[in-house]
């Protein structure tokens, strides 16, 4: 009889493969919204929108569709449709890698079942990750649709909506593979948490909040407000973080707050690593756990210099894409250790000698 690890594993590295490409979705998401794409195609067709425009008609009659909405009209007066294939080449991508995405899920998962290769218990889970995959898709498009109106503005909240659910779909695909990678073992078959897992959970959940305050951030492009670091401008906190009424408007809708409570959050993030490591590293750890806990400061340096560089030389299009892949990278390294805190031997918790 095969061991459950082996048995496990094709189905495990499925599922990673899945994570990569969720995460190139969410780093070609960021491109997009960088490059000013993600209103360039003003049709929803999740099946004939595969094909782009193959010929010179239909690339001027594309055009002209886009030139009805705001953001030609108000935005790129005067485009030529060179410039117009250019991003629209962008978002066409950014849609047809969720296309592939749900067929890169959907064709394994049914030779998987035909193959009896995944157990029942699996199967729900299975299905609610392209449940929520499609359901992604449709709020893709709710976002879009609020920047096709008078303003030709995304959506500030359904931007955040839409990074966060793909980053919630990532992290949930993400641990399922490494439940499926690393058996669980321990006393009656069942694992133990480590001591420091809560810690670690409540550092994940951190690292996620600051994620999202960074969707507020991108959706503001509150990114190019203050471009100096520490101070904003010449002052630590910047005049009119609370000039809109009521008072919690400014928590979402003023670029100056939102860009000050991003700047807050990931200097807290980043020290509540530490601390983590700190308390951390001197104890009986896994061998998994420890190589997660090393990774997760290293990657949290990483990103808080991202960060500041991406500010200071006013949001190149290439580095803030590199710094909102830094941030699913570090929760990455997060769940990671989390996981090995969680699914920890019973051994491996006695003292070292």
């Amino acid at each position: 009889m095969a061991h459950p690890i082996t048995e496990n594993r094709p189905v495990a590295l499925w599922l990673f493969a899945c994570c990569a490409l969720v995460l190139a979705m969410i780093v070609l998401g960021g491109v997009t919204r960088l490059t000013g794409s993600g209103l360039s195609i003003v049709e929803w067709d999740p099946i004939m929108g595969t094909i782009p425009p193959l010929s010179d008609s239909e690339w001027v009659s594309t055009f002209e569709k886009y030139k009805q909405f705001p953001e030609y009209q108000k935005k790129n007066i005067g485009m030529s449709l060179e410039g117009f294939k250019m991003i629209f080449w962008f978002e066409y991508s950014h849609r047809l890698l969720g296309r592939l995405i749900g067929a890169a899920f959907l064709i394994p998962f049914l030779i998987f079942l035909f193959l009896r290769r995944i157990d029942r218990a699996l199967i729900p889970k299975l299905i609610a990750m392209f449940i929520l995959g499609g359901l992604q898709g449709v709020l893709g498009w709710y976002m879009v649709m609020s920047g096709l109106v008078h303003d030709p503005h995304v959506s500030q909240y359904r931007l955040t909506a839409h990074l966060s659910a793909a980053v919630i779909i990532y992290s949930y695909m993400l641990w399922t593979a490494l439940d499926l990678w690393f058996v669980r073992e321990g006393y009656g078959g069942e694992g133990r948490a480590h001591p420091r897992r809560r810690f670690a959970l409540f550092v994940t959940a951190f690292i996620f909040l600051t994620l999202l305050s960074g969707g507020f951030v991108a959706g503001l492009k509150a990114g190019y407000s203050y471009n100096t670091f520490p101070k904003m401008g010449d002052s630590w906190v910047a005049p009119g973080i609370m000039v809109l009424e009521p008072a919690w408007r400014n928590l979402f809708e003023n670029a100056a707050t939102v860009q000050f409570d991003h700047r807050i959050l990931a200097i807290t993030t980043l020290i509540l690593v530490f601390a983590l490591w700190v308390s951390s590293v001197g104890k009986a750890l896994a061998p998994r756990a420890r190589l997660g806990l090393h990774l997760l400061l290293f990657a949290a340096l990483a990103q808080v210099t991202l960060g500041i560089s991406t500010l200071i030389l006013r949001v190149p299009t290439t580095l803030a894409a590199t710094h909102q892949a830094g941030a699913v990278v570090l929760l990455t390294a997060a769940l990671f250790l989390t996981h090995a805190l969680y699914r920890t031997r019973p051994p491996l918790f006695t003292a070292q000698r």
